[in-house]
């Protein structure tokens, strides 16, 4: 008598050129923790409200956590690691240093 067991299998491979699923959500979750504890290391600094160099790294720290939770959004909806505008895959490079990049260098030169 045979006693199938349905283990599961290895994960799928991401295509060439492609980062997983998985190990992008490791380096967005890396990357808002790193921020978080800079965005408290700011607020324990003690400097005063209208200190504008504080003032500014925090709003930067800020909108970069808003990228980082639209780049989650992306993982959720499937879109992740594709450029909104030419619709081509952003490279496994560009997102192992930037991982919550939206789009690919070419397209994020004409957007800046």
């Amino acid at each position: 008598m045979s006693t199938d067991t349905a283990r599961p299998g290895p994960r799928p491979e991401p295509p060439p050129g492609r980062m997983a699923a998985h190990e992008a959500r490791q380096r967005l979750e890396h990357e808002r923790d790193t921020r978080l504890t800079q965005l408290r290391a700011v607020a324990e600094a003690g400097w005063a409200a209208d200190d504008h160099v504080m003032v500014v790294q925090r709003e930067a720290i800020q909108r970069v956590l808003g990228e980082i939770e639209a780049a989650f959004a992306r993982l959720r909806d499937g879109s992740y690691g594709v450029c909104p505008d030419c619709a081509g895959p952003i490279p496994a490079e560009r997102l192992e240093i930037l991982p919550y990049a939206r789009r690919c260098v070419a397209c994020g030169r004409r957007a800046a």
